[in-house]
């Protein structure tokens, strides 16, 4: 990821402690509870592993790669079986937007100093204006006040009020990895 040294490694420890948490959370989940954490479990330590500050760590090509084949086996398995919901979608948008972030990066993986590798601006603009939509849609579903009534009851396990946290941290590093394209 492409930026100051310092905004690179938080969000290296977000994503990472987030996507531990949702490593952890599979464990009192069942069915599809457990299949969302595994889910984001998947792209909180993917987006961790790839905000790591390219200053630290010149990654090579295939590094990329393997990422974008990661992700991209995501994507295919968010659509088999048959989409089941809008949490559904929304991890299809992700794994599409994280294989869409690797091909960038390869792609400036051997660019100069100063020249960073740019994504299309169409296609960067519509994911960042998804994510702002849907970090501030999050946002607000933490307000209580807010918060639809059965809202909690769509994650089981022991503490239930952090996923949406969890989620709402994920877009926002999402939105973060964005802006730097």
């Amino acid at each position: 990821m492409h930026g100051p040294a310092v905004s690179g490694w938080l969000l290296v420890t977000l994503c990472g402690a987030t996507g531990a948490y949702c490593l952890v959370r599979m464990r009192s989940c069942a069915g599809r509870a457990r299949e969302t954490a595994g889910g984001e479990a998947l792209m909180g330590l993917g987006m961790a592993a790839m905000a790591v500050p390219s200053a630290m760590s010149a990654l090579p090509r295939w590094v990329w790669v393997m990422y974008a084949t990661v992700f991209g086996a995501a994507a295919a398995r968010a659509l088999w079986p048959a989409p089941r919901g809008i949490r559904h979608l929304h991890h299809l948008v992700g794994s599409l937007a994280m294989v869409y972030v690797a091909v960038v990066m390869r792609s400036g993986a051997g660019a100069q100093a100063g020249h960073p590798a740019a994504g299309v601006p169409l296609l960067t603009g519509g994911l960042l204006a998804y994510y702002a939509v849907y970090v501030l849609r999050s946002g607000v579903r933490l307000i209580p006040a807010v918060a639809p009534a059965g809202g909690a009851a769509e994650v089981s396990g022991s503490r239930p009020e952090l996923a949406p946290a969890c989620r709402l941290a994920m877009g926002l590093a999402m939105l973060a990895m964005l802006l730097t394209l």
